[in-house]
């Protein structure tokens, strides 16, 4: 049943997403529209917060939160806090470091980089700003209760390994920081975080956005807020 709650909250994160861009931007047309995109996979997506997305299948769920990168424009790496697990009956197996990609809004696809090539980057300032600048992203199905790493990096001062791969199963809960190098410093628009579970991919968007996009989403997020409290308030008996 909480489960079932779980999924009619992603339901009516789609709707308020409308809200977003259809209500509000009547209101001031001069703002540059923010719309859901379209992943081009079967998938239900919802708005969790002001940085916060995630994405789902019959398969597996992703979220990620993405505030460091909405604000490190220009900057040649982007840091992507993630969760992951796997939903239902779907059998445990391991993700692979080749499984995660990153979509850029020109078009290209990149890998996720060897652990070498990310402490090579030195990234200590980027990681510093992720400590103080975060949105919680801890928001998984009532099953996935389990916590569990994605190591895919570890910092050279860091005791814990990075490892290529990370055991999914239902009970886990698995959280941690993704990294890709971004040619040319990342840029404006929509990208997509790329997940391949087993039998599928799931693509989380989130979209950089411009200073007058990130001021539409800070007048309408009380609102959205306000929304979502309502629709799940304890029905009366």
């Amino acid at each position: 049943m909480r489960f079932r709650n779980f999924v009619s909250q992603i339901l009516a994160g789609v709707f308020i997403a409308g809200l977003l861009t259809t209500g509000a931007l009547a209101q001031s047309k001069q703002v540059p529209q923010v719309k859901m995109p379209e992943p081009g996979v079967p998938q239900i997506m919802t708005m969790e917060g002001r940085y916060v997305r995630a994405a789902y299948n019959n398969e597996g769920y992703v979220i990620l939160g993405y505030q460091v990168a909405n604000l490190s424009v220009g900057e040649p790496w982007i840091l992507l806090e993630v969760g992951m697990t796997v939903l239902g009956n779907t059998p445990d197996f391991k993700l692979t470091r080749d499984a995660l990609s990153l979509s850029t809004p020109d078009g290209k696809t990149v890998p996720l980089p060897s652990n070498g090539d990310f402490q090579k980057a030195n990234l200590a300032a980027l990681q510093q700003r992720a400590n103080v600048t975060r949105d919680s992203i801890n928001y998984f199905p009532s099953q996935a209760s389990r916590a569990c790493r994605v190591g895919f990096f570890a910092e050279l001062a860091q005791r814990a390994m990075a490892w290529d791969e990370v055991e999914m199963s239902s009970q886990r809960a698995c959280l941690g920081r993704l990294y890709f190098p971004v040619a040319g410093g990342i840029t404006y628009g929509q990208h997509f975080l790329n997940v391949k579970f087993q039998n599928g991919v799931i693509r989380v968007p989130f979209r950089i956005l411009t200073k007058e996009e990130d001021k539409l989403l800070d007048k309408n997020y009380k609102d959205i807020k306000k929304q979502v409290e309502e629709a799940f308030a304890p029905k009366k008996k």
